[in-house]
């Protein structure tokens, strides 16, 4: 769609687009209050007005700035159809940078002071990166296939995004499900509500089933008046403050030791991500400029970091969903507007008490299933393997995760053994494998990916090229390791290096040109196999 004319700062999909996109960030922004408050056992008032308001600065400048990238996008190209790119505190590095970080430097020192310090200092060595990194990111991402970006991102979408919201659906099915066919029947199947977004109605219904139930003593989504009323007490006006001290007296080796083990290897999983979902946003039509987008989020992560947000900008998962959804320009500016309320003037504990999350999770489950699909319409056909192997990493690292947190908050364990290994191997749960597949899995599930998909193309240099730098990330601990190092899983790298050899050889001395299967011979080939 072209036009002549300014581009329209608000269009009637943008309500759509502000409350899915909104509500997103609300959630992130319940989470996170709910991290630092009871899993940091932080006070109040360093939590509501010190870091939240600091967060909110951040992610209004992030959503003025794409809100305005957009603005520039469809003057210069005339289309009335171009979507701001979705951005606002990333969500893993959210539980990485609060339980890896923060969380055993809080309990070393016993002094939550120490533990914003340390997170702080992480995003502080993270912007740099972002800003370093978004001058190679271009080159990275013309040689890499789409397949392996988007797969990647599928794996993210699938078990990072997706799963946590669907089972909290199935756990309360009177509001998750219900919700989730009315956010259906409209973003899927074209149903309009008269005129009010699909997801204000869905979260609207939600909260009175919820508030509903407590009539008849069921409490679905667990809503109570006492907590609704104790939620008034953090109304005020907050704005943040410099917190330049913290910040600089975080620069010391010992604490820096701790933190450059996450920082660099998550650094490199930022830069990723944000090729991934720049490479989504140009498939869904609007095509921004990497560096442009590496560079701002590294900006105002640092400017966040030094008023005392401890937690890194990203742009998010999901652009194609909102302008599926009706988005442009306006979606965007309009929740930094949003989150600079709720931040500034206390009202997330008020919405924490008056909305069940169960009713948000469809939409964060949508947006899931939006980009899971989009893997594979977007890639050529012929390159579904590549998605399938590109997801599974993401997989393996969910699954250990869920190990992870199972025996920390039922056994209180930690650490896991060599023999707690062996006996789990014992009932069919391969933990090693789980642990060295996950390892940075957004890296590995786009070099797995990028090598699948240059092998289908017959492409055997480009494939043994990938398969080589997947040997380096993995030897310094990049990829399939828990930590950065030397020779961190060697036997792992040694495979990719052989690998890389082989797939030269191939370049070099194969002589068959057998063409790639199409997917009409595939399906006729898995057919015969089975009968067979």
């Amino acid at each position: 769609m072209t036009t002549t004319d300014k581009p329209k700062i608000w269009v009637p999909g943008d309500w759509n687009a502000f409350f899915g996109f909104g509500t997103n960030i609300l959630v992130n922004l319940l989470t996170l209050s709910g991290l630092l408050l009871y899993v940091l056992k932080m006070p109040p008032d360093m939590v509501f007005k010190h870091i939240l308001p600091a967060a909110g600065l951040m992610m209004c400048m992030s959503t003025f700035y794409y809100a305005f990238l957009a603005y520039k996008l469809a003057k210069k190209t005339g289309r009335t159809d171009v979507c701001a790119l979705p951005s606002g505190i990333s969500v893993p590095h959210m539980f990485i940078v609060t339980l890896v970080i923060m969380l055993p430097i809080k309990l070393a020192t016993g002094d939550p002071m120490k533990g914003w310090q340390a997170g702080l200092t992480w995003v502080f060595i993270q912007s740099f990166v972002l800003m370093a990194g978004g001058f190679l990111a271009p080159i990275v991402r013309r040689i890499t296939p789409k397949a392996a970006l988007l797969g990647a991102l599928a794996g993210v979408s699938i078990s990072f995004i997706s799963m946590a919201p669907v089972l909290n659906m199935f756990m309360t099915p009177l509001i998750g499900v219900v919700c989730f066919s009315i956010i259906l029947v409209s973003w899927f199947g074209g149903v309009k509500y008269g005129g009010i977004p699909a997801g204000l109605v869905a979260i609207a219904a939600g909260t009175l089933i919820a508030w509903g139930s407590n009539l008849f003593g069921y409490h679905f989504g667990g809503m109570t008046t006492e907590a609704l009323k104790a939620s008034f007490s953090t109304f005020g006006f907050s704005a943040p403050t410099p917190q330049f001290g913290l910040v600089f007296g975080g620069l010391n080796w010992p604490l820096l030791s701790v933190i450059l083990v996450t920082a660099i290897p998550f650094g490199i999983y930022d830069l990723v991500e944000a090729m991934d979902n720049v490479v989504s946003a140009s498939a869904a039509g609007d095509e921004y400029p990497t560096t442009r987008v590496l560079t701002a989020d590294g900006i105002v992560s640092l400017i966040g970091c030094l008023m005392g947000n401890p937690y890194i900008n990203a742009v998010y998962i999901g652009h194609p969903g909102w302008k599926a959804m009706g988005g442009r320009i306006g979606y965007s500016a309009a929740t930094g507007i949003m989150v600079i309320v709720l931040s500034w003037f206390g009202i997330i504990s008020l919405m924490t008490a008056l909305i069940p999350i169960v009713a948000i999770s469809p939409i964060l489950l949508y947006i899931g299933m939006l980009i899971g699909s989009q893997a594979f319409q977007e890639s050529p056909h012929k390159h579904a393997p590549a998605v399938v192997m590109a997801i599974i990493p993401s997989l393996a690292a969910w699954g250990k995760l869920q190990i992870d947190n199972s025996l920390g908050s039922v056994a209180g364990i930690h650490h896991i053994t060599d023999e707690m290994i062996a006996s789990m191997a014992q009932t069919g749960i391969l933990y090693r494998g789980l642990s060295i597949l996950g390892g940075g899995s957004i890296l590995a599930g786009v070099v797995l990916g990028a090598i699948t998909t240059y092998i289908v193309d017959r492409n055997f240099k480009m494939a043994g090229a990938f398969a080589a730098s997947g040997g380096v990330l993995t030897f310094f601990g990049l990829m399939h390791g828990e930590a950065i190092g030397i020779n961190q899983t060697p036997t792992v790298a040694l495979s990719y290096l052989v690998v890389s050899g082989i797939l030269f050889g191939c370049a070099k001395f194969a002589t068959a040109e057998a063409k790639a299967p199409e997917p009409e011979e595939a399906e006729g080939m898995t057919g015969a196999l089975a009968a067979e």
